[in-house]
């Protein structure tokens, strides 16, 4: 736990120096200009560009529909967000569904929308481990001294549920890998895996499919030997001192917003209202972890 506290206060910390830096072309705006640009963070599943590029079309049709111009950012990690949504210089983000529990304990930020897709028609995904196909392993006990790769600290499907599902099978995550590695992105997992630089790791199952569907992966390159239960869709969240008629614009646009692509979950047929309750699920499943959300800054 106190490992795994310091682990988030110093990425943090390099986070927000990052973030705050790489926003520092918003500090000079005018009032004005503020008024007619939303800032929008996006959580680093992918490498930043591949991440604004999976986005490029709901972000235009959000510019369409609120008539606003939309600036996208991404951080090197979640907590690049949650730090710059403190800092009020992003006004909505793209949070896990983790990383938006932690913002909710630190930021006065509130969930708001959650994707639709035509591929599943559902908003919510599952945490995978997956190995090499050839690897010879294939139960949790297998295992057992074998290096691992999560994603983020601060990742649902990358960390947190797969952390708590190893501990509630009887297992003691902390003792159970002979090396523990945050690659920092989901993809990043697979490939340390499918590169033999990991035995075995922990990804959001709509990004090892995507993976597969793209080419970067095989289908029998890897294999799934333990699944998550059902984890609530990574929400759109923004400020809660946002302009209630900005608000209502981004709502009103998110949920007109189908037929287009948005990153790894296919093609979108628009975002549903959500709530702050929903991710009382992942508190939940925090609590597995005796993680106390509100020290984890």
């Amino acid at each position: 736990m106190k490992s795994l506290r310091s682990a988030l206060h110093r990425r943090t910390l390099i986070a927000a120096g990052i973030c705050l830096s790489a926003l520092s072309i918003f500090s000079g705006a005018t009032a004005q200009a503020a008024e007619e640009t939303l800032t929008i963070g996006l959580i680093p599943a992918e490498d930043s560009q591949a991440m604004i590029e999976a986005s490029k079309q709901v972000i235009e049709q959000l510019q369409q529909q609120t008539g606003m111009k939309v600036k996208p950012f991404v951080a090197t990690d979640y907590n690049g967000i949650i730090e710059a949504l403190r800092a009020k210089k992003l006004d909505v983000a793209y949070l896990g569904p983790f990383s938006y529990v932690l913002a909710a304990s630190v930021a006065n930020v509130e969930a708001f929308s959650v994707a639709v897709t035509k591929k599943t028609g559902q908003s919510a995904y599952r945490s995978l481990i997956v190995v090499r196909a050839d690897s010879g392993l294939n139960t949790v006990d297998d295992l057992k001294s074998r290096t691992f790769a999560f994603v983020d600290p601060s990742s649902a499907s990358g960390h947190l549920f797969p952390k708590a599902g190893l501990e509630q099978a009887g297992y003691n995550p902390d003792k159970l890998f002979s090396r523990v590695v945050f690659s920092g992105s989901h993809d990043a997992s697979l490939l340390a895996v499918a590169n033999k630089k990991v035995d075995a790791a922990a990804v959001a199952d709509r990004i090892y499919a995507s993976a597969i569907a793209k080419g970067q992966l095989r289908q029998d390159d890897l294999r799934v030997v333990w699944t998550s239960k059902d984890i609530p869709e990574s929400p759109m969240v923004w400020r809660k001192d946002l302009d209630p008629a900005v608000k209502a614009k981004v709502a009103k646009a998110l949920a007109n917003i189908k037929d287009v692509p948005w990153g790894d979950q296919g093609m979108l047929n628009g975002f549903q209202p959500t709530t702050d309750a929903a991710y009382d699920v992942v508190r939940d499943t925090a609590k597995v972890l005796k993680l106390n959300l509100g020290t984890m800054k």
